[in-house]
């Protein structure tokens, strides 16, 4: 039985354009030297107009619709996708800090300098026609840097930046010509940032408006899901509570060959008995605390039987996993498709058949139901994907660790892939690197 409880907040979106151009992570987990995830279309017009769009700026080319990540269990995959999670919610929740509390990063351990070094984050992006690029840099104990610069009209302005000063102990700040607010105002909000808090939240939080788009960006644009199969089925149920909603998610889960005649929920006051007999007592005695006296949601599919009219109804927790996993993607799936919002995903193949990988893959190509140019970039072990009759070659990253155990990046295009090049079969034959050392087993 699945249960979910009905007070979730709801978000709202604002319907700007955005595109995520470029990510950059230096000394990070896994990751050591500075690693660069473009999503800028090269120059082939393979695939033109399904798996890339126009940027919307003159001095920019096309942008790529998705990316796909492939590399050995252990190699840094999902470091790189947890480097944009850590960067999204350090921008999120770092005002809340309290002074002196740690910042929870943890930097490249295997190397005595990178240890005791900060870790570095930088995002580009576009968002309403004007491009950012905005990052910074931190340790445990502070935020050691943090920029931001907007091209309004394609020039750069630097509007704000701060570097710790050993030396001195404390920051210097730098506020350019184009950063506007009253200066008792950028006094206030200057002070009010602590050392182990971003300005960027902070400034926010104090009412700065010519910040909240690249705030925005982060708290409205972007999404990491690591891994898809910790996908909660709250928001695809809250997707479910209009009728509208129901009719999206029943047609996504239909078109994927998933045969279902409706969804039904039901709302009940919270029980206890509803809780599995077997789990474990603190886990219990958790959910009894948290949802007393308040509802939750049972959500059911209903079929079809097979030998007459009636209608049966299953529990979600009767269907098998992939039904489940499919019914818990459909919700952010189409809100990123409906919103145009960037999804970074962990292990999309996880409980997932490949011709189902390659349903998910085309709906992000796919212009006319793509129309908000909603991006997508997953890492997979699925290569029954890699092929240039679904991805264009600049669409292809792969990753390993180099001679010190740390992640590279790289993409597919340093092998000047030939036009057609049977990829799957490139990769498996060791063409591109990035495959797992299978030593000799003795038993």
């Amino acid at each position: 039985m699945h249960f979910l409880c009905n007070n979730a907040a709801q978000i709202i979106f604002k319907k700007d354009l955005t595109v995520l151009i470029e990510f950059k992570v230096t000394n990070f987990r896994s990751i050591n030297g500075t690693q660069t995830l473009s999503m800028v279309a090269g120059t082939g017009n393979e695939l033109k107009g399904a798996n890339t769009f126009a940027s919307g700026l003159p001095s920019l080319p096309d942008i790529l619709r998705s990316a796909v990540i492939y590399g050995p269990n252990a190699a840094g995959k999902s470091n790189l996708l947890r480097a944009m999670q850590f960067m999204l919610n350090f921008v999120l929740t770092s005002q809340s800090l309290q002074e002196g509390q740690n910042i929870n990063v943890t930097p490249f351990l295997l190397n005595s300098k990178s240890r005791t070094e900060p870790s570095e984050f930088e995002v580009i992006f576009i968002l309403d026609k004007v491009r950012y690029q905005y990052g910074f840099a931190v340790n445990n104990t502070r935020v050691m840097n943090e920029w931001l610069l907007a091209y309004p009209e394609g020039r750069p302005q630097r509007w704000f930046e701060r570097k710790y000063d050993h030396v001195k102990g404390s920051d210097d700040w730098y506020f350019g010509s184009k950063f506007s607010g009253p200066t008792s105002m950028i006094d206030v909000w200057q002070k009010a940032t602590r050392q182990n808090g971003l300005f960027l939240s902070t400034a926010i939080q104090l009412n700065n408006e010519q910040l909240k788009p690249v705030f925005n960006w982060f708290q409205q644009k972007l999404a990491v899901i690591l891994p898809v199969g910790d996908i909660n089925l709250q928001f695809s149920i809250e997707q479910c509570a209009s009728e509208d909603g129901k009719k999206q998610v029943m047609e996504f889960m239909n078109s994927a060959d998933i045969s279902i005649t409706g969804i039904e929920l039901k709302k009940t006051p919270f029980s206890s008995n509803i809780l599995p007999t077997n789990m474990p007592k603190e886990i219990k005695e958790h959910f009894i605390r948290d949802l007393h006296g308040k509802e939750v949601t049972n959500i059911r599919f209903l079929h079809k039987s097979t030998d007459s009219e009636d209608i049966v109804s299953f529990d979600i927790s009767e269907e098998s996993g992939g039904t489940q996993k499919l019914f818990a993607f459909a919700g952010p799936l189409l809100d990123v498709l409906a919103k145009g919002r960037i999804l970074l995903v962990d292990e999309l193949d996880t409980s997932l058949h490949p011709v189902m990988v390659r349903f998910l893959i085309n709906l992000i190509h796919n212009p006319e139901i793509n129309k908000n140019n909603a991006q997508l970039v997953f890492t997979t072990h699925d290569t029954s994907v890699l092929d240039t009759d679904i991805f264009r070659r600049d669409q292809v990253w792969f990753v390993e660790k180099d001679s010190e155990s740390a992640t590279k990046l790289y993409p597919l295009t340093e092998f000047s892939p030939r036009k057609g090049e049977a990829l799957e079969r490139g990769y498996l034959n060791g063409r591109y690197g990035a495959l797992p050392f299978i030593g000799e087993f003795k038993f």
